[in-house]
Parts: C-alpha cells; structure tokens; sequence
C-alpha cells in the first residue's frame, strides 16, 4: 500500500489531513549546484521539445493540461538514470530533494516556454510588421503604436524567419531579435519574480494554516520518496501497465492502419455528440468531444467528489444554455450566453473568497510592516514578509515604469495588472486547493474584458497596441507559472527543505526558461519557416495575426453599449454565482456544487475532459460510498501508475516522431 502519509492530504474526507507544521524546522538544502546545473542544461532542451510538440509538429500538448507529461517522463528518466549512479558511484546520486528541484525548474520553464506564453508571443513580434499591407490598415492602423525595441522590424530578418531561407545565427537575423528577446525575458521574469513574492506571502497561510491538499504533487513527490511503498505496489505497476499497453497498441495503429485504433480519445467529427444532433434547438449544443481518455480519468481521481461531479454537471449546464438560446431566440444575441464573461466573475470571486478567508494573515504581516519589533514568525518562508511585501511593490513599480515606457496610459496600466495578478492568485488558488486538470480561461484575459466593458474606440491607440502585445501571456492561462512555483514550495516541504533557496532557483529557471524557449521557437523556425513547413493549422500564423486582426477591430467596431451591458451582467452574473456557491458550501456539508467546477467548466480543455471526469466521479464515488477511504487509498497507486505510464510511453512516441520525423500518436489531446 501506498505511504498514508503521502495520500491522506489527497483525500477530502480524510479528517487527519498533512501533518506538516511550521513548528518543524527546514533544514535540508534540496537547491543545490549539481540540482541547478542538471536543470540548467535540461531547460533548452526541455524547451526544444516542447516547442517542436507544440508549434512545430502540432501534437501532444503538455503544457495544455496542469501537470505536464513531459517534465514527469523527464524526471522518471532521471530516477531510472540516478538508480544507476546509486549502483556504481554512490557518491554522486542525486537526493529526492535536489531531483524534486529539477522537476520544479523544468515545470516552471515549460510553462513559460508553452502553448499560452512564448509560443504565442514570439510570432507576434513579427506577424504585424511583415503582414502589413494596404487592405488591412495594419501599417496605418497598428505599426506608429507599436514600441520598436518590443517587435521586429529589420525586412531581412522576417523574411528569412517566415520563409526558411536564413539562419537564426546570421549576424542581421540575431541582432534583429536579440532587443525584443531581451526585453520580453525580463518582463516575464518580472512578473514571475512578483509572484514569487505573492507566492510567499500567501504559502504558510494555505499550506500549513488552511491545509490545502496540492493533488498535483502527489506524484512527483511519491516518485523520489525512498521510502515510498508506490513502486512495490503490484496496483501501481498493473497501471502503468493497463496504460503501456493503450498507448502502444494506439500507437502502432497510428502508424500501421491495418489494426484498429482503441477510441480512446477525440479523434474527428464521429466522436463528437454534436454532429448527431443536426435540428433546432438542439444543433446549438456547440462542440461535446466523447472521448475515454485514461490520463484524464486517473488525474481525476486526485480530485474531490464535488469538483468532479461540479465539472462535468456545469459543462453541460453551459450547452443546455446554449440550446436554451436557441430555443428562445436568446442564441440570436452576440456572445450568449457570454461563457467566458461568466468564467471571468467566477474566478474573480474564487480570488476575493480566498484572499477574505485569508484576511487575517495579511492583517498580521501588515501590523509586521508597521511595527517591526513584531515577529513575524517567518525564518524558513521563502522571502522575510517585510522583504516580499516591498518585492511585491517594487517589482509592481518596475512594471509600470515598462509599460509607461512602451505608451501605456497609468489608468490603464493598473486596471490591467490589477486584473492580471487577481486572475493568477484564483488559479493558484483551485489549483493549490484542488487541482484541477485544466484552467483555460480563453480570451477572459484583461485585455479582452477592459475593451468589452467600455468602448474601444474611447482607449488609447497605444494601450490597445500593449493590450494586443500582452495577448503573449494572456490568450490563456493553460500554463500559468504561479501556481507550479506554490507547487513547488508544497514539494520543499513534503521533503523537509529549505525555501529561500528554491525561491532564486525558481527565478532563475524562468529567466532562463524565458531566453532558451524564444530560442528553440526562433531555430527551428528559421529552419522550416514559419509560414512553411509548420504542421496544420500552423500556430505560428495564427498566434501572429490574432491580435492584430482584434485590435484592427477595436479601432473599427468597438463593443456596442448593449454588448458592454451584457458583458457587464455575465461579469456580476459569474460573480455573484460563485460567492453563492461558496457560502453554501461553508453552510451545508453535503452540497454537491463546488464554484471551481463552474468556473473551469466551459474551457477548450473540459470540453475534451467533461466525460473522462464523470467516469472519475462514479468510480471515486462508489470507491468511497462501498469501500471507504481505506479502498479509495488502496486504488489510488493504479490510478498513479496510469499516470505514468501514459506520461513515459506518451513521451516516448513523441520522441521517436521526433527521432525520424514521422507523425505519431498523441494520447493529448
């Protein structure tokens, strides 16, 4: 059986929940020089990977969902490796917490490098100067508000970078990027180094006051655990079996057709409910993938009942409405029933709710900050309190001095960052809480609400020239960083470590992470071209003219006053539900709705995971309605193991795609 200690923080019903306390001492050093060099030679190629998935070749997507499958097949790969070194020079094994600190700057920086941060970024930078042409207005309209030392504007360079014809290490090709990339890298690391300080100031109060239960670490931490029960487990290693098996034969009908293809996930128009429902009201149900996914099921089984039961309930909640519409004439209205205004209250109030349940803690720090002969109690956190409130204020500062530098207005700048860091607390906090697989938030960002709830034409040419350049981080928040850096302080103390180092190493790897990922975008983009050979839909085309197409639209058709109304409502409407859900459930222990659930549910991925969730829902809750925690404890390794074995042999295939350039098999999406 699986350690208790390492599972019971995992299990909602459990009364004795993660004995961690701030009274233990963190002593040992996981952040060490051989953990920091490992990590610093693994991040560009980390990074290569998972551009060459993602942008390049258009499949597997791990930065999509919230543990990501390339960096849990790169740490299995170093135990497997370090098993070796324990046998022949014991001396130079790495410790579970120097491979724990591996894993967070691998986390860290593919989450800066995926498929909602550089990968959009890097072809905005180029799309609007070399696409310019006359009938889009783009050179008139776009190019004087945009900063020279933010994009790239040499004619050679982007012709190069589009067409293939050229090398990223030409001396006009590298001088052309190297401002922006410059740039860009540190106004990421900036806003990771503001979370971090976010991060600590918030870390004791969740982790050790309110005693959240980090599903998500769960496993990486069980998997350098030398005392771990896991690998002897014959549950854990019959997963990870039921998995290599899936994952091989699917991935050799891939390439072989003569065998069939186990409809395990979403795989064209016959897997999708909506091409079977063709007449009115019914039609307007939208997009309802049917697919089993494995990875989806087990990652479930991490969750609480309720979420699970609230995702997939509230997904179809969001297509009922949708159906209503149409039935009603509603479906008529632009945007109805406006789910991602609704999305964007609910994390909102999910924010407020945590920080005013937090409220007391913040009142002790404040009272720290104005009377210094309080102790604060806070040696071991990551920063001194003291020390991160003015990180928290000076990085804030550093921002608004960049963007009023690029042609910001101060207004502006505010109301944006404030809606940033209040959206990127919410999601560090359901994932910190709960954990759940997906958190997309698609065009909610405060680019999109600031120019829906008033008119665009009333906002300056260059605020929305920066709103359109911010699109690089804020398309979607797939693989936000702040939530793996509280993740990776939750790991440090399951292994007894010290903070403070890991908080620099957890710069450092998003600095890093930064420049090598613009990096690996630009080589392999410059090689094939990015309006070339770039697998469908070619990503790099269309992360590079979204933007400007939307900012061309705000000059030309700013939100009606009805539209910004309705945007408004949906706004309050997902607020007010949420705080709604919230105090219900502080008031009535067997209510079954959970705000998380409404508030993810309507995402891009829980369109793909709502059916993988429900088969979750049933099996936890038979597990524990028939069995108690003791079978869903005694099941949780088999669900682990299937895990990773479609992390390991779902890596592996995308490696020998890679390998021999030939398209293979993706278990995600």
């Amino acid at each position: 059986m699986i350690l208790k200690s390492s599972v019971k923080p995992l299990i909602e019903d459990a009364v004795d929940v993660d004995k961690a306390s701030s009274n233990i001492p963190v002593r040992q050093n996981m952040v060490t020089p051989k953990a920091v060099c490992t990590a610093l030679i693994l991040i560009p190629l980390n990074a290569y990977w998972v551009i060459k998935m993602e942008a390049i070749r258009y499949s597997g997507h791990p930065t999509t969902i919230s543990l990501f499958f390339n960096v849990v097949f790169i740490l299995a790969s170093l135990i497997l490796i370090n098993g070796i070194i324990k046998r022949t020079v014991p001396k130079f094994a790495y410790s579970p917490g120097e491979m724990l600190t591996v894993y967070i700057m691998l986390a860290l920086s593919s989450a800066i490098a995926g498929h909602d941060m550089i990968e959009v970024l890097t072809p905005m930078l180029s799309h609007a100067t070399y696409f310019a042409r006359p009938e889009n207005g783009w050179a008139s309209d776009i190019l004087p508000y945009l900063p020279k030392w933010l994009i790239v504007s040499d004619t050679q360079a982007l012709r190069e970078f589009y067409t293939g014809t050229g090398s990223l290490y030409s001396s006009n090709n590298f001088h052309a990027w190297l401002t922006p990339v410059l740039c860009w890298s540190g106004f990421l690391t900036l806003l990771g180094f503001v979370m971090l300080c976010l991060n600590t100031l918030l870390r004791r109060q969740w982790t050790e006051s309110e005693k959240l239960s980090y599903p998500l670490v769960l496993l990486p931490v069980e998997m350098v655990n030398p005392k771990t029960q896991l690998f002897k487990t014959k549950l854990f290693w019959g997963g990870v079996a039921l998995a290599a098996v899936l994952e091989i034969w699917n991935g050799m009908a891939y390439l072989y057709p003569s065998l069939p293809m186990l409809p395990l996930k979403f795989a064209g128009s016959g897997q999708d409910l909506s091409s079977s429902l063709t007449s009115r009201p019914w039609n307007a149900i939208g997009w309802t993938p049917v697919a089993i996914y494995p990875f989806g099921i087990a990652l479930g089984m991490l969750l609480p009942t309720d979420l699970l039961f609230s995702a997939w309930f509230f997904a179809w909640v969001w297509r009922l409405e949708r159906v209503f519409g149409a039935a009603s004439g509603y479906g008529d209205v632009p945007g109805f029933p406006y789910v991602e205004e609704q999305s964007f209250g609910a994390y909102i109030g999910l924010a407020i709710f945590a920080l005013w349940i937090s409220r007391n803690h913040f009142v002790k720090i404040w009272e720290g900050m104005r009377d210094r002969s309080i102790n604060l109690n806070d040696s071991h956190e990551p920063l001194p309190y003291r020390v991160a409130v003015l990180g928290v204020a000076a990085g804030s500062l550093a921002i608004f001095f960049f963007c009023k530098m690029a042609g910001m207005s101060p207004f502006m700048i505010i109301s944006f960052f404030l809606i940033y860091f209040t959206l990127a607390i919410a999601i560090t906090r359901m994932r910190a809480e709960l954990g759940p697989p997906a958190h997309d938030l698609h065009h909610s960002g405060p680019d999109s609400i600031l120019t829906s709830i008033q008119r665009s034409d009333h906002i300056s040419h260059n605020d929305l020239a920066m709103f359109s350049l911010f699109n690089g981080f804020n398309r979607a928040y797939r693989s936000h960083p702040m939530p793996v850096q509280l993740e990776g302080f939750k790991m440090a103390e399951r292994v007894n470590a010290k903070y403070r180092p890991l908080f620099f190493a957890m710069l450092l790897a998003i600095g890093f992470g930064a420049i090598s990922a613009f990096w690996a975008d630009l080589d392999q983009s410059y090689r094939l071209g990015a309006a070339g050979k770039i697998a469908p839909p070619n990503v790099q085309l269309i992360f590079g003219t979204e933007p400007w197409d939307r900012m061309h639209g705000w000059l030309k058709t700013p939100t009606s006053p009805q539209q910004q109304f309705n945007v408004k409502g949906a706004i309050l409407v997902g607020f007010a539900i949420t705080m709604l859900l919230n105090s219900l459930r502080i008031r009535i222990g067997w209510f079954p709705f959970h705000p998380v659930g409404y508030a993810v549910s309507g995402s891009w991925s829980m369109n793909l995971l709502w059916l993988p969730l429900l088969i979750a829902w049933i099996i936890k809750s038979v597990l524990l309605r028939y069995g108690g925690l003791k079978a869903y404890r005694d099941a949780l390794p088999f669900f682990l193991g299937v895990i990773l074995g479609e992390c390991v042999i779902g890596s592996l295939w995308m490696l020998i795609g890679i390998l021999f350039n030939i398209p293979t098999y993706a278990f995600w999406p």
